[in-house]
């Protein structure tokens, strides 16, 4: 199965197969535990849960801790269900590394953004801000807020407020290099959160497209007759 919860390291650079020197994620993803498998004769749906990182028994519930008692398995601190790419998933108290992923791959990767508390327009909507000249007063205050006569704010209007710690999703991230050994994922380019923030890698749901290689000469002049 094509899904993995994991934890953000940082980022780092590294040179790849082909000579490139590419910027990437660190993501350490310790094997999952199989939590449960739902089925349609059972539950209406098909989908897996997934346990990840150790937990301290005495900080769960004690619904939580029944879960992995019944289970006889280790108690977990994050629990997440899948419903997609769940094809020859192991049977419950089985694991998922991160062999199941391959240099070249692409994945979406998901996370909480980092929070930047209450921001203005020019931080939060990238507003160009006003000039700096002598004599001008308005530098960073957002401009004109549209009809004033309706008596209320209209929805969708881009006005200062809480920004960042919202749920966002990276698309089309390429797998540089997956290491069992240590549990990690090297992913090219950034990933939503701060260190050590919980993320969710999966395959991509949209890849992109393979470049069809170019017709060599012979068959483009067989192609004219």
């Amino acid at each position: 199965m094509k899904n993995i919860i994991g934890r953000k390291v940082g980022m780092t650079s590294i040179f790849t197969a082909d000579g490139r020197y590419v910027p990437v994620t660190v993501i350490e993803a310790t094997p999952n535990t199989v939590l449960q498998v739902k089925t349609v004769a059972t539950d209406g749906y098909n989908s897996v849960a997934l346990a990840f990182a150790d937990a301290r028994k005495n900080g769960l519930t004690k619904p939580e801790a029944g879960r992995f008692t019944k289970l006889d398995l280790t108690p977990k601190k994050h629990i997440r269900e899948f419903r997609k790419s769940i094809d020859g998933a192991p049977e419950v108290g089985g694991t998922v590394s991160v062999d199941v992923f391959t240099a070249g791959e692409h994945v979406d990767v998901v996370g909480i953004s980092k929070g930047h508390g209450f921001a203005g327009g020019i931080k939060r909507h990238n507003f160009h801000g006003g000039s700096r000249t002598h004599g001008q007063m308005i530098h960073r205050q957002p401009g004109s807020n549209g009809d004033t006569n309706s008596g209320h704010t209209h929805r969708g209007s881009r006005r200062p407020g809480h920004y960042g710690v919202d749920r966002t999703t990276h698309q089309n991230l390429e797998i540089v290099r997956a290491d069992l050994e240590r549990n990690l994922l090297l992913v090219m380019g950034p990933v939503p959160g701060p260190k050590n923030a919980l993320v969710i890698v999966s395959a991509a749901v949209r890849p992109p497209k393979v470049a069809k290689e170019a017709p060599t000469v012979k068959a483009a002049a067989k192609g004219k007759k």
